[in-house]
């Protein structure tokens, strides 16, 4: 697996809410995505009930930190549906779905398809709104940002005609 489908794997166990399994695997996640390194040490030395209520706080559905893509290209409900419509698909296209209750434009899900299949154009279409989520995890304050700032860092930047 090349090395930026090794780190999207790895981010999408790092912005998952925090379990004993994300403990259990973070040895792994930091020799296999050093790029994630400030989280990882900081998951490590944080007590899990604190790692999740720092989790649930900085992610709650009704804040500013939404995992959910589709959020982030602004428009109305419709708008989202339709993008989630089209994550569905591209899921399907190489016979895999979203699972676990989670809508499938969840960042997490789109990371692991990303690490799986190779096919980066999800999280190309959802650059901008990966780069604004960012932003404003950067401004909070929280180590989840770093994880962010991984991601971006292997995303193409926008042509001259803009983002798609």
């Amino acid at each position: 697996m090349p090395s930026d489908q090794v780190l999207y794997q790895a981010a999408a166990l790092c912005l998952t809410y925090p379990d004993d399994d994300l403990h259990a695997r973070l040895p792994l996640v930091r020799e296999a995505a050093p790029q994630l390194r400030q989280f990882t040490d900081h998951a490590a030395v944080t007590p899990l009930r604190e790692l999740a209520a720092h989790y649930t706080e900085v992610f709650d559905a009704g804040n500013r930190h939404g995992l959910y893509l589709s959020r982030w290209q602004g428009g109305d409900t419709q708008r989202r549906g339709t993008s989630r419509v089209r994550c569905a698909e591209a899921y399907r296209a190489y016979g895999l779905e979203c699972s676990g209750g989670e809508l499938p434009d969840y960042l997490p899900a789109v990371l692991e398809f990303t690490a799986r299949t190779g096919d980066t154009g999800l999280l190309t279409e959802y650059r901008d709104g990966v780069h604004r989520l960012r932003t404003r995890l950067t401004e909070a304050g929280t180590p989840y940002a770093s994880v962010l700032a991984a991601v971006c860092a292997t995303l193409p930047t926008a042509g001259p005609e803009g983002p798609h």
